[in-house]
């Protein structure tokens, strides 16, 4: 009876590194260096060891590799939310990079409070990740001590800066600003809606809109601010807030193609047609824009190539290649379609 029990008891226990070392014939010690550290050992060992792990189904621990080798080959990647495309698309690219560079992604949702990301990353990095991707390039001086403190390659994304944590690819926020004020002036519109999310990039974009605007004496302004993350509905019930007390407005701007979306929503609810009455532009270029109805007029950001380069950034820092460039602006485009 106590045989069976013993027996019952190794089979329900997970495979140790000492049953690899028994089932190879070798040292603990011979197995731990072939499993994190192979370049010292000979390829016939290596190949034993790893028949001894398949036979015993041994899952190798990465953490505890990553004490001698220093490397978990895990990416912490950091975003504010994925409830809407905004960031999905360059969440997809980095973890699609990674992986072709044998690293393994862990995504966190953060959240748009610095206390909130700073609480996350401090957990993350008790997970001895090999190298951190953060969204934008606001951060409390918590997490910045933090980042520091831990000594691994950082890369953010999203924004633009001359002196990033470590490495940054993105765009300015302020000159996307910019250019939607002086393409709406040039075409001669002098009563502006603006329907924004509360994040802080959002603020910067219309920040550099209003800014444009403004240098046009005529110009009449009114702002809505709703919270983030942004959806339809709260698009539609901006629009109505701009609305309610009858003014009418040459051009919306919005912060992201869903708030835009959801104004067209409300403007047709209210008998408007877009662009006729209203034009109505957005911000990302999201799946959904072009084939909108109308289509949306947007700003475009390559999301893709983002996401790409960032992890290859972050790889080639942490395998010791040069780095090229540190901060790399991909810039925008203005993307002219039926909403305006």
């Amino acid at each position: 009876m106590n045989n069976e029990k013993t027996a019952n008891k190794n089979q329900s226990r997970s495979p140790t590194l000492e049953d690899v070392a028994r089932a190879a014939g070798l040292s603990p010690m011979t197995v731990s260096r072939a499993l994190n550290n192979p370049k010292v050992v000979r390829p016939a060992t290596i190949a034993r060891v790893m028949e001894a792990v398949n036979v015993t189904g041994y899952i190798p621990n990465m953490l505890a590799g990553g004490l001698a080798t220093k490397r978990t080959k895990l990416i912490a990647v950091v975003v504010p939310q994925i409830n809407n495309n905004m960031f999905v698309d360059t969440v997809q690219a980095i973890g699609d990079e990674l992986a072709l560079r044998g690293y393994h992604m862990l995504l966190c949702i953060v959240g748009y409070t610095p206390e909130s990301e700073t609480d996350i990353v401090a957990t993350l990095l008790s997970r001895r990740p090999d190298g951190i991707v953060l969204t934008g390039i606001h951060h409390s001086s918590d997490l910045k001590r933090i980042i520091l403190n831990a000594n691994i390659p950082v890369v953010e994304i999203w924004d633009m800066t001359p002196t990033p944590l470590d490495m940054l690819i993105g765009f300015s926020h302020d000159k996307i600003g910019h250019a939607i004020g002086h393409y709406f002036l040039e075409q001669g519109f002098t009563r502006f809606g603006l329907i924004c999310a509360s994040d802080r990039r959002a603020q910067v974009r219309k920040k550099g809109a209003i800014d444009v605007l403004r240098t046009a004496p005529s110009s009449f302004i009114r702002e809505i601010t709703v919270p983030a993350p942004a959806n339809m509905q709260v698009g539609r019930s901006g629009l109505g807030q701009l609305m309610q007390n009858g003014e009418e407005y040459d051009a919306i701007i919005c912060t992201s193609d869903t708030l835009a979306q959801g104004a067209i929503m409300e403007a047709e609810a209210r008998g408007m047609q877009v662009p006729r009455d209203l034009k109505v532009i957005g911000f990302a270029d999201l799946n959904f824009a072009a084939y909108n109805r109308p289509a949306i007029t947007t700003i475009c950001i390559d999301k893709v190539k983002m996401g790409q380069q960032a992890a290859n950034m972050l790889a080639d820092k942490i395998e010791g290649y040069p780095i090229a460039e540190s901060v790399v602006d991909m810039g925008f485009s203005l993307v002219i379609r039926e909403s305006a």
